[in-house]
Formats: structure tokens, sequence, C-alpha cells
């Protein structure tokens, strides 16, 4: 049987995640989940590729959804933590999120003047609007907040058992799943139990169409394409070596382009998730290639 090991909510885009026991399944993935983005003043994100730093802050939401924090997580960085009450009604801008235009609300002076001056270049928060229409691509119609494509980023521990596996055979280090910053994590039961043998497979998520988690539902859109920001160390903030990516070009390469790593699904079904919950896959199909 498999089941949900681990859930990471990333509200601020690029920032670092945040592990929770249980949460809200929204259409746009769990919740508050790239709910927030940075962004330059010429409006265009902030990513990791770029600002590896962006690893080192840590935002939480407060339960009722009215307040943002963020905190420093480089030791001695005399940063400080941030407050903030954020809004949804100040007036919209817009963005820009791989060259399409997408609208953001400002959260205002304190958070730029904060973000600013941890990363060392001129930036803006923004959140997304109530009002958001954004349709994600892929084989099953969703929507998403500020992630890169669709809702949810689905990776199973097998999957990182058998890269690190290689990496020890290259006499590289090994890997931690924070590098790959999944939304829902995957394991098997324990050796001797009974139940289905699938999530002991590396990449099996490759091949699943359609899974119910707890008490929602989720529908393949496209296998994930890695790219730089798994080259940043998540605990430094700085970018390291070649791998991954040198070790996934061996044996992930996509048709398409780039190598692959993980899956993405949308939200067919919302509802609440939490970590011990059963990964039921309803529907299978033969992974892209």
């Amino acid at each position: 049987m498999a089941t949900v090991v681990d859930l990471i909510t990333y509200p601020v885009k690029g920032c670092a995640g945040t592990s929770v026991d249980s949460t809200h399944l929204t259409p746009a993935g769990l919740a508050h989940d790239r709910s927030f983005m940075v962004v330059g003043v010429d409006g265009v994100f902030r990513t990791q590729r770029r600002d590896p730093r962006l690893a080192l802050v840590r935002p939480t939401v407060s339960a009722d959804g009215s307040r943002l924090t963020l905190v420093s997580t480089e030791p001695d960085s005399g940063h400080g933590v941030l407050h903030l009450d954020i809004t949804t009604s100040a007036p919209r801008r817009d963005v820009d999120l791989f060259g399409a235009t997408y609208q953001g609300i400002d959260q205002g002076e304190e958070a730029a003047a904060w973000l600013t001056e941890f990363l060392g270049a001129p930036s803006r928060l923004v959140r997304v609007p109530p009002e958001r229409d954004r349709k994600a691509d892929g084989l099953t119609p969703g929507t998403s907040g500020y992630a890169d494509s669709s809702a949810v980023h689905l990776l199973s521990r097998a999957s990182l058992a058998h890269l690190n596996a290689r990496l020890a055979e290259r006499g590289a280090p090994l890997l931690a799943m924070d590098r790959f910053r999944p939304n829902i994590v995957i394991g098997s039961l324990p050796e001797g139990c009974q139940g289905e043998a699938w999530a002991a497979e590396p990449h099996a998520e490759d091949r699943i169409r359609r899974a119910a988690i707890g008490a929602a539902e989720l529908g393949y859109t496209k296998l994930a394409v890695r790219c730089a920001v798994t080259l940043v160390d998540q605990e430094a903030g700085a970018r390291g070596g070649p791998e991954p990516l040198r070790t996934l070009a061996d044996y992930r390469r996509f048709s398409a382009g780039g190598v692959v790593f993980g899956t993405k699904f949308a939200v067919v079904r919302p509802g609440k998730l939490s970590v011990g919950d059963e990964v039921t896959v309803e529907e299978w199909g033969e992974a892209e290639r």
C-alpha cells in the first residue's frame, strides 16, 4: 500500500517549504501553496535559478489565512522576522511568469523592503488575486496559483532512492527530497506488510493517471521537467555542482527535451489530505518518454 509520508506547502514561490501533518487540497493545490511570489520592480518573478537565497526564506501563513510570516533561516543573518497582514484589496498589477502576464496584489512597502535587503536586489511581494482564473496546461484540465504549471507535484521515496543509488555509484553526495520541492511525497509500507508493491518501484508515479488520496482526487497532467533549481542546496541557499542533472541525464531524458523526475497533477476533487493517507490508483497509463 502506498501512503503519504510528507506534505509540503510553499506559500511563497521559490522560498522554503513547510511540512504539515494535514491540509486542505484546493483546486489550485495545497492550501496557500504558491499563493505569493517575489518579483522585481519590472514585475518579473524571482526564482532560485537566479536568486538561490530565496531558499533561505521560510514563509508560513496563519490558520485563518490573514497573516504571512517570513523568517530567515540563515544563521546570524540579522534579518529577523517579518509579520505581515495579507491584503487582497490593494490594486492589482501585472506580473510576468515565464513570459506570461498574470495579476498580483502588491503586499506593501514593509515586505518589499525586507525582501530587497535580504536578496540584495529591488523586490516586491505579490499575492494571487482571489478571482484568479489561470488555466494550467497538461493532460487533465486544472488551475494553479504561481506554481510553474500544475497544482500538485508528487514524488516517491523509491524514485529518490534510485537516484541516490546512482549518485553513490559515481561517488557523488546523496541528495535530500527538498532538492525537488514536491508537494506530496509517497512511500510504501515496510517490507513484509501486505499491500500493493507499486510504491516501491522507482518512477511508478509516472504511470498514474487518476489517484484518490484522503478525500481528494488527482488527475495526471505531465511529467516534471527538471531545471537548475535542483542544483541549489536548499539549506545553504547556494548553487552547487552538476548533480542531480548530470546523473538524471543518463537515464531520465525526455523526448520533448530536458530530464524528468516526479509527476505533476491537477486537482479533480478538492478535499482534506493527511500524512498517512492511502494513495489509491484508480487509473494507470503508459509513462511518457
